[in-house]
């Protein structure tokens, strides 16, 4: 670990090689599992907001998921997530003619109708962030789902931070991805 700011950050993200084989995975990160994707207090405000601007792109039983348990959900533990359908797929979740898993949010943003991604966790997909009170925590989240991304990001020569660059500026800003730079240039020299 090495300190970033107020960020605690994972040497993983710089040693591990990673890149999205939806074409081998089929999106499984957004239907296994057992919890929705991590929001923050701002996102559950942008989800409802947006709601109706996204629910055009959704699944009936990502409709009734919503507005059965709402926008987002708060769990036991006080942490905020997407609601889930019948405990598994994202409400969120649609599939495209291959049967792969795309987000509904990220499609109406596509498509022009809303101007927010998807929630951050999303876009940093293999990274997670758990915010303590004086600093967060940046970690590689290992699952065997995304072995051909381990697979096809050491075939590119992709490493995990330069995977998920846009999502971690859109997270902590470009200066902070800068200094990530720096420390990754400079262990690559040792």
């Amino acid at each position: 670990m090495f300190q970033l700011g107020k960020t605690l950050v994972s040497e993983d993200i710089i040693e591990n090689d990673f890149v999205c084989n939806l074409s081998a995975c089929k999106g499984a990160c957004c239907v296994e599992g057992d919890a929705g994707a991590p929001l923050d207090k701002e996102e559950v405000e942008i989800l409802e907001d947006i709601y109706p601007k996204v629910k055009p792109f959704l699944r009936k039983e990502g409709i009734d998921a919503i507005e059965d348990q709402g926008t987002s959900i708060t769990t036991a533990f006080g942490e905020n997530e997407t609601p889930l359908i019948n405990g598994a797929d994202c409400a969120y979740v649609i599939f495209d003619e291959h049967n792969k898993a795309l987000c509904g949010i990220e499609e109406a943003y596509n498509q022009g109708a809303i101007d927010w991604k998807k929630p951050v966790s999303c876009h940093l997909y293999p990274v997670r962030i758990k915010d303590y009170s004086e600093f967060s925590a940046v970690n590689y989240d290992r699952w065997h789902i995304c072995n051909d991304a381990c697979s096809l990001g050491k075939e590119l020569e992709v490493p995990i931070y330069k995977f998920v660059k846009q999502a971690l500026i859109r997270k902590f800003g470009q200066d902070w991805y800068s200094e990530l730079e720096k420390v990754a240039e400079e262990k690559l020299k040792r």
